[in-house]
């Protein structure tokens, strides 16, 4: 059917029916019209009931058609995820990873074996254990920036 039609049976206008599609919330059309002129898109049966879906979650959690689409671009993205879910833990949205508990669970073991656990850095603790030094890392790099190759005896 054309665009008027599946607008009039979804009660919105044939505008606000090609935004959907502009947004990506339409199945993707399988057999594109090919020849001269301009191409129209048929609806089908499951072009219709997608958008009814599609309105039916708007209306449900209060969200706008834009919204819906890039609730689906963070599911079919996975860098668009990453960044969404980066956010969400920033923010105290999104609980951090699950490694808690496993650190949990790893001093438990380490004090059953006679272990002491390693310590911790808390909020207040400003000053962070230095990591032992790494002589030949620094060689490279000194060599790296540089060009030369230092010596054995330098102290660096």
């Amino acid at each position: 059917m054309r665009i008027s039609e599946a607008a009039r049976r979804l009660g919105m206008s044939p505008r606000m029916l090609r935004y959907r599609e502009d947004l990506g919330l339409l199945p993707a059309l399988r057999d594109r019209p090919t020849g001269r002129g301009p191409a129209h898109r048929q609806f089908t049966e499951e072009d219709l009931t997608a958008v009814a879906a599609a309105m039916r979650l708007e209306q449900r959690y209060d969200i706008t058609p834009a919204a819906l689409a890039f609730g689906l671009r963070v599911l079919t993205e996975s860098s668009v995820r990453a960044a969404v879910a980066d956010l969400g833990r920033r923010t105290g949205h999104v609980p951090a990873t699950p490694g808690r508990a496993l650190d949990f669970e790893k001093e438990r073991a380490l004090r059953w074996l006679g272990t002491p656990p390693p310590r911790r850095l808390r909020s207040t603790d400003h000053t962070r254990p230095r990591p032992p030094r790494r002589r030949r890392l620094r060689l490279r790099l000194t060599t790296w920036m540089d060009g030369s190759v230092p010596s054995a005896s330098s102290g660096s």
